[in-house]
C-alpha cells in the first residue's frame, strides 16, 4: 500500500471516529427548550401556621430512648416469630435422688512404655519409656517428667500415679515392631 493510500484510509478513520463521537456524547446533552422555566421561579413558600422551633416537641424527642424489637432494620426479611415462654416441668413428688460427681481420671501417660529390665545387683525394676526420639529409663519409685511417679513395674503392664492429683493408673507395655535387621 502506498503512503497516499494510507493517509487517504487514516482521513477516513479519523472523520469516521468523529463523527460517532458526536453521535454518542452530544446527543446525551440536555437541551433547553425556549418556553422553559426554571426552578427557582416556580418556587413558592408552604403556608405554615406557626413558623417557630417548637422546644417542648424537641426535647420530648431528645428524651426518647431507643428499645430494639430484635429486628435488623437493614434487612428485608422479618424475623421469626417469638418462641413461647419454656413452662418448668412439675417437679416428682419425693426424695429427690442425688447424682453422684463424675470420678476423676488419670491422665495417659504422655509415652510409651516399651520394655523393662532390671539392675543385676538391685531388686528394683525399670522401665523403658519412648516418646519420639527421646527414651526415658525410670525405676520404681522415680518421678518421670516431672508429673507422674512410676509405683510398680510388672510384667505386661506398669502402675503409676499422677502427683498433683494423687490418682492412680496403668499403662501396657506396647509393642514397638521389630526393626529391620541389616
Amino acid at each position: 500500500m502506498t503512503q497516499k493510500k494510507q493517509i487517504a484510509v487514516l482521513a477516513v478513520l479519523l472523520v469516521t471516529a468523529g463523527i460517532l463521537w458526536l453521535w454518542f456524547f452530544e446527543r446525551d446533552k440536555p437541551t433547553v427548550a425556549a418556553g422553559d422555566v426554571s426552578v427557582a421561579q416556580n418556587y413558592q413558600l408552604l403556608s405554615v401556621e406557626n413558623p417557630q422551633l417548637h422546644k417542648d416537641e424537641v426535647e420530648r424527642a431528645r428524651k426518647t430512648e431507643y428499645k430494639s424489637t430484635g429486628r435488623n432494620i437493614f434487612s428485608e426479611i422479618a424475623p421469626p416469630p417469638p418462641e413461647p415462654p419454656h413452662r418448668p416441668k412439675p417437679e416428682p413428688s419425693g426424695p429427690k435422688q442425688e447424682v453422684p460427681p463424675p470420678t476423676p481420671k488419670v491422665t495417659p501417660l504422655p509415652v510409651k512404655f516399651f520394655g523393662y529390665g532390671t539392675v543385676p545387683n538391685g531388686t528394683s525394676r525399670r522401665a523403658f519409656f519412648t516418646d519420639g526420639e527421646d527414651v526415658y529409663i525410670v525405676a520404681e519409685g522415680e518421678v518421670l517428667l516431672n508429673r507422674f511417679r512410676i509405683l510398680k513395674v510388672g510384667n505386661a503392664s506398669l502402675e503409676y500415679e499422677e502427683i498433683s492429683s494423687g490418682l492412680r493408673g496403668s499403662a501396657n507395655l506396647e509393642d514397638q515392631g521389630s526393626s529391620p535387621s541389616a
